[in-house]
């Protein structure tokens, strides 16, 4: 890649860091490209993609779009880098590499920042594990609505009961 072509990629690669839900970088040493086609198929399909980056545009750009230190350090930054960007939901492409990695075991998760706060490896693990938002989101409607069902089946327990004891008197 030429110098110009450096400075228009940091640029835009900045831009992209800026706009995103989140970012997660990805160590993918061992991933065929083939396998590389299929994570950035299934990444496409929730609405995000990965690209590979040199370490050095990387911080670059990271800096210039006001990335999290810890995200930036030397110690993140070395080995085969992949940066993963989300424009869609935060969560879907953590979960699909973590899938993609039970499956395949590459790539592995570095660090991350999802909705502006910097995650390490540990926590980006257990957000790949999560379910998808959609089953949370029933989960949270089904706690939300369980007390209302036993209130109108007590309620109505009760209505059943004076409505026997009254035929019960009625029919004497």
């Amino acid at each position: 890649m030429k110098k110009a072509e450096k400075v228009i990629f940091a640029e835009n690669l900045t831009q992209e860091l800026k706009d995103a839900k989140s970012v997660v970088l990805v160590n993918f040493a061992g991933l065929s490209v083939k396998f590389q086609q299929e994570l950035k198929t299934r990444l496409t399909a929730v609405n995000a993609k990965m690209v590979v980056v040199k370490n050095t545009l990387l911080k670059r750009a990271g800096m210039a779009a006001k990335i999290d230190a810890q995200v930036l350090a030397d110690s993140i930054l070395s080995g085969q880098t992949a940066l993963v960007l989300a424009s869609g939901d935060p969560v879907a492409p953590i979960q699909v590499l973590g899938k993609f990695a039970k499956e395949f075991e590459v790539p592995t998760l570095k660090v991350g920042i999802v909705d502006g706060l910097f995650q390490d490896a540990p926590t980006l693990l257990k957000l790949s594990t999560l379910p998808p938002r959609s089953v949370l989101l029933a989960q949270l409607l089904g706690v939300l609505v369980t007390p209302e069902y036993g209130l109108v089946g007590t309620l109505q327990a009760n209505i059943q009961k004076l409505f026997f004891i009254l035929k019960a008197k009625g029919g004497e």
